[in-house]
């Protein structure tokens, strides 16, 4: 006979056993999963699956695709330079790794001809990218170098004689503790910077 009192320590005995199952030890244990292909994604193999995916039939199997037909890498493109008489359309190519500065120091001239416009573009460029380490007046004492130690003054040791390589593959890939510019910068620009750090390594 089921009275009240029974039926009461019943579900005291379900309650106490629901909650006791509930907690586990890990907090990193989520419980019960829902709908899990919503966020495990699909293992795919970098160039092509070993098992058949219906998703990239289509694409031979293949994950990686093809650029567009007429596709240009982002550091091959035709800019135009100078003005009047010396106005020249080059493509800038730019492939040196990154560890290998002495290549670009032997190979890389500045393409851009020196120019007062050109100095000024520099400035700004310079301004807005590379004073708040380097100091208005490259002498390594921008606001950031105060507490990001180790940036170098342009004017003394060795980075008076920095060449026109040297500087274009340092914005490009970083070196030390600066950080690559390239995403950033374009060649171009990259050019009228370093034309504005020649100026600053003057002193």
């Amino acid at each position: 006979m089921i009275t009240k009192h029974t039926s009461v320590a019943t579900l005291a005995v379900i309650g106490l056993l629901f909650v006791g199952t509930s907690c586990t030890d890990s907090h990193n244990d989520t419980g019960v999963v829902y709908a899990p292909q919503m966020y495990e994604p699909v293992g795919y193999e970098p160039y092509k699956q070993v098992r058949s995916n219906p998703i990239n039939v289509k694409e031979h199997g293949l994950n990686m695709r093809l650029p567009a037909q007429g596709t240009v890498a982002r550091p091959n493109y035709h800019t135009t330079f100078g003005e009047g008489a010396n106005k020249t359309t080059d493509l800038m190519m730019y492939n040196i790794p990154a560890d290998s500065i002495g290549i670009a120091e032997r190979v890389l001239t500045n393409p851009i001809a020196d120019s007062e416009k050109t100095q000024a573009e520099g400035q700004v460029l310079y301004t807005r990218y590379c004073s708040h380490c380097h100091g208005a007046t490259g002498k390594g004492d921008g606001p950031v170098a105060a507490q990001y130690k180790g940036v170098p003054n342009y004017s003394a040791d060795a980075y008076k004689t920095m060449n026109d390589g040297h500087i274009f593959h340092v914005i490009t890939h970083g070196k030390g503790r600066m950080w690559p510019h390239g995403s950033q910068i374009t060649p171009e620009d990259r050019w009228k910077i370093v034309q504005y750090v020649h100026k600053l390594q003057q002193g």
